[in-house]
């Protein structure tokens, strides 16, 4: 008795996070409501009916985008801050390391794709505002998890960590926006500089 050959599946045309990044610089470009999917399919390189199969309509996309997005920049916030470094070394190289990210763009600076995009679209959204709304606390929980060990450590004497990390977390959407704006480098590192300043007292 002869075992049936397995059906090959039919390989993937596309590269999933290739596709994912290509839909999420376009949202990026000109917000949700702007892009067509006329648009996302010509960035991302696939057909309507391809996208639909992959990835669902246009809001499924979406939320797919701001998902990726949201749990990319909190990894990268948890790495930095576990950094054996001592904070005030720490928060310039996570404050520079996002003034550097959020002033790059084709055109103009990006500023942050959630800010830029999710704080719109949560007003009608759940699922953005809930990822949206996750992701700005998991910031502060992280600030005030590092603060807390800064404290311990003696680098902390005047303020309760939680307060703190409010403060930290509100200068990564200051620096976003200001940037998203078109403020100079000089001037985001001069909030840079306030702001652990004010964290660390000099």
């Amino acid at each position: 008795m002869t075992t049936p050959a397995k059906r090959r599946g039919r390989p993937r045309a596309y590269d999933p996070d290739a596709a994912l990044a290509a839909a999420r610089d376009c949202f990026w470009q000109a917000g949700y409501a702007a892009t067509s999917l006329e648009d996302l399919a010509a960035d991302m390189g696939m057909n309507r009916p391809s996208i639909y199969a992959a990835f669902g309509d246009k809001q499924a996309l979406y939320r797919a985008t701001v998902e990726r997005y949201a749990r990319s920049t909190g990894e990268s916030v948890d790495r930095v801050l576990a950094d054996p470094h001592p904070l005030r070394d720490t928060l310039h190289t996570l404050y520079r390391g996002a003034r550097d990210f959020y002033l790059a763009g084709e055109d103009a600076p990006r500023g942050c794709f959630l800010i830029g995009t999710a704080i719109t679209e949560a007003r009608h959204d759940p699922r953005v505002r809930e990822i949206t709304e996750a992701t700005f606390t998991g910031f502060t929980r992280a600030f005030t998890e590092r603060f807390e060990r800064a404290a311990r450590d003696g680098e902390l004497t005047d303020h309760p960590p939680a307060a703190l990390a409010e403060i930290a977390t509100a200068t990564l959407h200051t620096l976003a926006v200001r940037a998203r704006t078109g403020a100079p480098p000089a001037a985001l590192d001069a909030i840079i500089d306030a702001a652990v300043d004010l964290i660390c007292r000099p």
